[in-house]
C-alpha cells in the first residue's frame, strides 16, 4: 500500500479508501471486509448518513473490535448541508452515536452541489456554525466536502477556504473538473476521488472493445494508474460489496506519480481510437452550449454518447444517462429527448456539431431502464 499526505489536514492516509455503501448485507460481511481492507494496509474508512444502515454497520463492526488500534484508523462520515445550525447538530451527533465514536477524523459536507447548498454552507447561522463548534470540541478534526454538482459550484466552495479536503468526480473518461483538482492542490486541500470503478466507466466489467485496446493492461488499473500518476491526488475510493472483490494489483504502486511509457501509448491509442470512431462528430467537452433552455446537460449526453460509440462502453452509457430525471441535483438535466431542436445551443459550439441530431441518437442508444441513485 501507498499512502499521501491528505492535504492541510496532514493525515496520512492510505491511497485507497474503503467506501462502505455497498457492502450492506449483514455484519459478518461487514466485518469481513473491513478487516480485508485493514490487511492490504487501508488506513481509512468512509462513509456517510446517507448510505442507508452504513454508519450502524461500521459502528457495530468498532464496537466489536478490529484488529488495527483506532489511533492507526482514519474515519470520515459525510452529512447533507443543511440550512441550519441546529439540524447539524442533531446530525453530528447521530452520526457519531451510530458509529460508536468520541471523533470523527474527517467531516465531509455530503452533496455540496447547488448554489443554493453553498448559501446554506456560507450563512452566518447555517450548518458551519455547528460544525466550527464540534471542531472546537473535538468531536470533529477536519472538515471537507463532497461534491457532485457544476464546476463553477466546486470552484466556489473551494474557494470559501472553510474547507480541508474535496471529494469530487475525476476519472480518465471524465477530465472536467480538473480544474478544481489545480485549484484545491494551490490551496493544499486533499483530494479523494470519488469511485472510479463504478463512476469512472464501470470498469469493473468492461466491454470486450475496451479490454482490448487496454491490454496488457485492464481498463480500472489503467484508470487507477492515471489518477495515481498524478501526485496532486491523494486518495482513490474503492467500495466492494463483499470481501472477495477488494483485490488491489501491486503493480499499481510500481510507478508512483508518472505514467510509463507503455501507460502513455495506450492513453494514445484510446484518444485515437476516439477520434476514428467519431470522426466529426465528437464532442470535446467545452460546455459552451450550455445553458440549454430545456436544461439538458449537453455535454455529459454527449460523453455518454462518445464513450458508447468509441469503446463500446453502452452498459455505462445507459447506467448514467437512465440517472437523468432520476437522481434531483446529484445528477442534474433533463434527457435528450426533450431537446425541442430551437438551435440555440448551434452557434455556441465551436465544432459546429448537430447537436440535435446527436441528442436525439443518444437517446435511441440509451434510453434503456431509468437509473436511480442507491441510497438517498
Amino acid at each position: 500500500m501507498q499512502y499521501r499526505r491528505f492535504g492541510k489536514t496532514n493525515l496520512h492516509l492510505s491511497v485507497f479508501s474503503l467506501g462502505t455503501m455497498r457492502y450492506l448485507t449483514d455484519s459478518e460481511n461487514v466485518q469481513q471486509t473491513i478487516e480485508k481492507a485493514l490487511s492490504l494496509g487501508i488506513n481509512h474508512l468512509e462513509t456517510a448518513r446517507g448510505y442507508g444502515d452504513s454508519e450502524a454497520y461500521l459502528g457495530k463492526a468498532i464496537k466489536a473490535g478490529l484488529s488495527v488500534p483506532r489511533n492507526q484508523i482514519y474515519i470520515t462520515t459525510k452529512i447533507p448541508p443543511t440550512p441550519d445550525a441546529d439540524t447539524m447538530r442533531r446530525y453530528i451527533d447521530e452520526s457519531l452515536n451510530r458509529l460508536n465514536l468520541d471523533y470523527l477524523d474527517c467531516l465531509g459536507i455530503h452533496g455540496l452541489n447547488t448554489w443554493q447548498h453553498l448559501e446554506w454552507v456560507q450563512a452566518k447561522n447555517g450548518c458551519m456554525q455547528a460544525v466550527e463548534e464540534a471542531i472546537n470540541d473535538g468531536r470533529v478534526r477536519h472538515i471537507g466536502f463532497s461534491t457532485h454538482g457544476s464546476l463553477d459550484v466546486i470552484l466556489a466552495a473551494i474557494n470559501t477556504d472553510f474547507f480541508e479536503f474535496v471529494n469530487l468526480h475525476y476519472y480518465y473518461f471524465f477530465q472536467h473538473n480538473a480544474p478544481a483538482i489545480q485549484l484545491a492542490t494551490e490551496k493544499d486541500m486533499g483530494v479523494f476521488i470519488i469511485s472510479p470503478a463504478d463512476k469512472g466507466g464501470k470498469l469493473y466489467t468492461p466491454p470486450q472493445t475496451l479490454k482490448e485496446l487496454c491490454y496488457p493492461f485492464t481498463p480500472l488499473n489503467l484508470n487507477y494508474r492515471f489518477l495515481l500518476s498524478d501526485n496532486r491526488i491523494n486518495i482513490l475510493s474503492i467500495g466492494p460489496a463483499k470481501p472477495e472483490e477488494l483485490v488491489i494489483s501491486p503493480e499499481l504502486f510500481d510507478h508512483p506519480n508518472e505514467l510509463t511509457k507503455a501507460e502513455i501509448d495506450i492513453f494514445e491509442k484510446l484518444e485515437n481510437q476516439q477520434n476514428d470512431v467519431l470522426l466529426t462528430d465528437k464532442c470535446s467537452q467545452c460546455y459552451d452550449c450550455l445553458p440549454c433552455p430545456e436544461n439538458i446537460h449537453i455535454p455529459e449526453v454527449l460523453r455518454l454518447r462518445n464513450l458508447a460509440l468509441a469503446y463500446d462502453m453502452k452498459d455505462y452509457g445507459e447506467y448514467r444517462y437512465g440517472m437523468f430525471e432520476n437522481a434531483g441535483h446529484w445528477f442534474p438535466g433533463m434527457k435528450a429527448n426533450r431537446c425541442t431542436e430551437c438551435g440555440d445551443c448551434l452557434p455556441k459550439c465551436p465544432e459546429n456539431l448537430d447537436i440535435p441530431t446527436l441528442l436525439k441518437d443518444t437517446h435511441e442508444r440509451l434510453q434503456g431502464k431509468a437509473g436511480r441513485r442507491l441510497w438517498g
